[in-house]
């Protein structure tokens, strides 16, 4: 675990050191640890500042960063990060993790280059000692495709991806539903446009499929007559 001072802490967060200090007296992070006159800060401070960074680059307030923090501070549920982040009424469960446990998941993977990625995510978060996973689901299914061979960072990049992808189609159901019938009708035909998704996409990666051996050799349509071998002109 690294250490850094005031500084270094403000340098490595791409911060200046009177932000720093605001967000220590807005009591947004731990208190450092002391040694004589000097504050010595640790790589969990630095996750909670780029998380802080994260979220309002998605618009939330320093006052509701605030909120989250003390909910933490004070154990109640991990879910409110979800609402914090903007995801709503999602299904998703959120998961508390040690760095050791993270470490274990995504083996040999877990770089500051990638919490970088999964923290701008939103995939994310810090809260003192721990860290916070929106998504039970996505942290299995990414950790298993680290586990075939995929690295983590293409994973990241896809998951990037996937969420552009993921905020249109999401944006074309609630046109059609709130056109439609109305926008309180969103949140009750969910269901239907998570079918569609789900769906298509199966269908998508069946046409992406290459062929399978049998098909493959299957014979095409004769180029000659079906009644039988060509006969010999007569003389």
């Amino acid at each position: 675990m690294r250490e850094y001072r005031t500084e270094e802490l403000a340098e490595a967060a791409g911060i200046p050191v009177r932000t720093l200090r605001f967000y220590r007296e807005r009591k947004l992070l731990p208190p450092p640890r002391r040694e004589g006159r000097i504050a010595w800060y640790d790589d969990h401070h630095l996750a909670r500042l780029r998380t802080i960074a994260a979220l309002l680059e998605r618009g939330h307030t320093l006052g509701g960063i605030a909120e989250l923090t003390v909910a933490f501070e004070n154990g109640r549920d991990v879910g409110q990060l979800g609402e914090l982040l903007g995801i709503g009424w999602s299904e998703e469960t959120p998961v508390r993790l040690s760095p050791e446990t993270l470490a274990d998941y995504f083996e040999g993977e877990v770089t500051p280059e990638n919490l970088a990625a999964a923290l701008d995510l939103g995939y994310l978060a810090a809260d003192g000692e721990e860290i916070v996973h929106v998504s039970r689901r996505l942290l299995d299914v990414s950790s298993a495709l680290v586990r075939e061979g995929v690295p983590l960072a293409a994973v990241l990049e896809t998951g990037r991806r996937v969420r552009e992808h993921a905020d249109a189609m999401a944006a074309l159901f609630t046109e059609l539903i709130s056109t439609h019938i109305s926008e309180e009708a969103v949140a009750r035909l969910r269901p239907l446009a998570k079918s569609v998704v789900e769906a298509e996409l199966t269908m998508a990666m069946d046409r992406l499929r290459p062929p399978s051996p049998a098909r493959a050799q299957a014979p095409g349509p004769a180029s000659g007559p079906a009644s039988g071998p060509a006969q010999e002109p007569s003389s």
